[in-house]
């Protein structure tokens, strides 16, 4: 489904039936919706609606025009949720879906039962240097093809050894970004530090991450979870940065677990 802004719309979709709790997951840079395949059916199985959005120009978002911002694409998951008439969800978000989902805590409180976010960072990952030479490829490639092997820091050589197909699918997801949605996206996620505002969260929270994750290690993840009153924090062994493909039944007892818990 997609919802129509002027210049660009924003895609998304939404199962399951009526009046049941809302699950919202948002996505990896470079990723899309897609990469949530594993938890939808238990979700729905277990009595939640699931929304997916794609990012702009990520996935079936259009992609727009300029940089953007965090609080741009905050709004934007905003929009979608005014659109369907739905007043608050538990949220899920992983690296950058997960930035997002700690700025949506900060800025829109009031729209979330509860959050995790996992594989994510508390503050600008990666060096100034790294990011230009990942932001000069793209442009002079037009393509985000020259960063397709970053999936190879996504996943394990053992997850490629037995899921090729899934392994080339989150390969192809990279591939289909949109320069612009990339560059955007890159510009928004620059010069960020949620260290200060953490522990000003009100809002159940559950930090997840992989054990081998050398894009947001689990130290970094500890210390989200440290800064947030009252937060919990699991970590998955032998799972890189994509935990919830490559260990999806782990990760999905441990997301039901939290679901499902009793909220005071």
């Amino acid at each position: 489904m997609l919802l129509p802004l002027e210049g660009r719309s924003i895609h998304y979709d939404l199962l399951g039936r009526d009046n049941e709790p809302v699950v919202c997951m948002t996505h990896a840079l470079t990723s899309a919706s897609g990469m949530w395949a594993e938890q939808v059916p238990p979700l729905l199985a277990a009595g939640f609606r699931v929304l997916r959005l794609d990012m702009r120009g990520h996935g079936g978002s259009g992609p727009g025009v300029g940089d953007y911002t965090l609080s741009g694409l905050v709004g934007d998951i905003a929009l979608v949720l005014d659109s369907l008439g739905i007043a608050r969800v538990h949220y899920v978000g992983l690296s950058m879906g997960a930035v997002l989902g700690q700025l949506f805590a900060f800025e829109r409180r009031d729209r979330l039962a509860s959050a995790m976010w996992c594989d994510t960072p508390l503050s600008t990952p990666g060096t100034p240097e790294a990011w230009k030479q990942r932001v000069d490829a793209v442009r002079a490639a037009n393509s985000v093809a020259p960063l397709a092997d970053a999936v190879e820091g996504y996943l394990t050589e053992a997850f490629k050894a037995r899921n090729p197909r899934r392994y080339k699918q989150i390969r192809d997801m990279i591939i289909g970004t949109t320069p612009a949605g990339f560059l955007g996206c890159a510009a928004a996620v620059q010069n960020f530090d949620f260290a200060a505002r953490l522990p000003s969260v009100e809002l159940p929270v559950l930090v997840v991450c992989g054990a081998d994750d050398t894009d947001t290690p689990p130290e970094g993840n500890r210390r989200i979870a440290s800064l947030v009153p009252g937060a919990r924090y699991e970590e998955i062994a032998d799972a890189r940065h994509f935990v919830n493909v490559e260990k999806p039944d782990l990760f999905n007892g441990i997301m039901l677990d939290w679901l499902q818990a009793p909220r005071g």
